[in-house]
């Protein structure tokens, strides 16, 4: 565990039993947890190499209940760090040792649903695949769809603003959100975006959403639903080099073609899923792709035809086309248990989460094979092909002194990787805590200090979420943005220009 969290505030930490009853106040009953033991299930998130209990948990049951503990946290400089369901992969539900943790997990009913306006009102706890549930006995889904959508809630996919299998095509949260309602740090409640494509003043939604729980935290969400498409099939395709795959996903795409989902798994990560699933994946071959097409039945046969022609010009050696719902289910069940599938090839793995150029696909995979050598550690790749968005799994053993440093330092090579290549830190897990200290390998001092204006913009006393996204936090005095009163401005010692 190579990275820090800001040091505890002991002087806020003295005030814990006061401030546990201010929020008993505000939450009555079950509402707030501070026995020790009963904090050990939120000492982490999806990346469980990094734990710190909370000082206390509390779980809002409203709207009215967030504004009042964020109110109260604000007036008396305690700091807080919203959840979700706490399946973030890059930290960023971490709990901090003299700060609040807002659970969001008791706000999770459907509000209201308009198939005239294909949309849906949802609170933030409602977990992404139930979005869906809710609506497909109308014949209408929720595109956005991460391998945990089982588990994760569609706040925390605002927060990271997460992808999925059904991406390529409709895009990431970011594209699905019409409007949320939000709850500053100081408790005001606000409302962003709506019903329609295009709000009434400044489009503030695209800063909301992926901005991890810094700005403020979402009580109310309104996203768009989806007519199930009228033909859906998937194929097969296994290659004999990991190239050959890489470079026709960036055929499929130049060609015109944009496929529901593309998604590539390695032979690694094919042995695992097929031990797991038994659903017939070919074991012979270092490439499998799964491509889903979706749509009227005679554009998908015709696009099959183009993909299957493409996929042989450049060395596939089997496809197999699904014939019924059950087979393309069953072709999706390997890839969506290949996490779990992998985690019984080692005793811990380490998920990373960075996006290349498709072209650079092959370039980067023969790559990662040289630092898997170099660090004596194995790797399974699982990713979003036709969005470039890799998910390499580090193979480690925790219980091996110094393998997690290495499987940390493996996976910060794999990152700057996709950024020398022209790509970024992250796909769909976000920054959080994981990737804080190699931002500066993407964005410049300039870039990151008008970044942290934004953060200053919403929560000047930087009470939300800090110690994440920014390696280094700057004070918003430092940054320009100051209160003069009377003629006395604060940190005087600060050179201003």
């Amino acid at each position: 565990m190579s990275l820090k969290m800001p040091e505890p505030d002991q002087a806020v930490l003295a005030r814990r039993t006061e401030i546990v009853a201010a929020l008993r106040a505000i939450v009555p009953g079950e509402g707030v947890i501070d026995d020790v033991d009963a904090l050990r299930p939120y000492e982490s998130d999806g990346l469980t190499a990094y734990r710190q209990p909370p000082m206390v948990v509390v779980l809002p049951s409203d709207t009215a209940q967030v504004a009042a503990v964020l109110r109260w946290c604000h007036d008396n400089g305690v700091k807080v760090v919203p959840r979700g369901s706490g399946t973030s992969l890059s930290g960023g539900a971490l709990p901090l040792a003299d700060g609040v943790l807002l659970g969001l997990g008791k706000l999770n009913r459907v509000l209201g649903i308009s198939y005239e306006a294909r949309l849906a009102v949802v609170q933030p706890g409602v977990t992404n695949l139930a979005i869906t549930r809710a609506v497909e006995e109308m014949g209408f889904y929720y595109a956005p769809d991460p391998s945990s959508q089982i588990a994760c809630s569609i706040g925390g996919n605002i927060a990271e603003n997460s992808g999925g299998v059904h991406c390529l095509k409709y895009g990431l949260t970011t594209n699905n959100v019409l409007g949320v309602e939000l709850v500053t740090m100081d408790g005001e409640i606000v409302r962003i975006g709506g019903e329609t494509l295009d709000p009434q003043g400044l489009d503030l939604l695209g800063v909301v959403v992926g901005s991890e729980g810094m700005l403020g935290v979402v009580t109310e969400v309104t996203v768009r639903i989806l007519p199930k498409p009228e033909t859906a099939r998937a194929v097969l395709i296994g290659f004999s080099t990991v190239e050959g795959a890489g470079q026709c996903v960036a055929d499929v795409i130049a060609g015109g073609i944009i496929p529901a989902g593309m998604e590539m798994m390695d032979r690694p990560a094919i042995h695992a899923a097929e031990a797991f699933v038994n659903v017939g994946y070919p074991l012979d071959v270092e490439a499998l792709l799964i491509v889903e097409l979706d749509g009227p039945e005679a554009e998908c046969s015709h696009l099959i035809g183009e993909i299957e022609r493409i996929a042989l010009a450049n060395g596939a050696v089997s496809a197999r086309i699904s014939q019924s719902e059950e087979e393309r289910v069953a072709f999706w069940a390997g890839r969506k248990a290949a996490f779990p599938a992998v985690g019984r090839l080692s005793p811990d793995y380490y998920c990373m989460d960075g996006t290349i150029p498709r072209r650079r696909l092959p370039d980067v995979l023969d790559a990662m094979k040289e630092l898997s050598a170099h660090y004596g550690l194995g790797v399974a790749n699982v990713f979003h092909a036709g969005d470039g968005n890799l998910h390499p799994l580090i193979l480690y053993d925790a219980n091996v002194p110094g393998e997690l440093d290495k499987a940390e330092a493996f996976g910060n090579d794999i990152l700057r990787l996709c950024v020398k290549v022209g790509g970024v830190l992250t796909g769909e897990h976000g920054v959080g805590v994981e990737k804080r200290d190699l931002m500066p390998e993407m964005f410049s001092e300039t870039d990151l200090r008008h970044q942290q204006r934004l953060k200053c913009a919403f929560d000047p006393e930087l009470l939300l979420n800090p110690g994440k996204v920014f390696p280094t936090l700057h004070r918003c005095a430092e940054l320009g943005r100051m209160h003069v009163h009377r003629g006395q401005v604060p940190f005087p010692e600060l050179p201003r220009f």
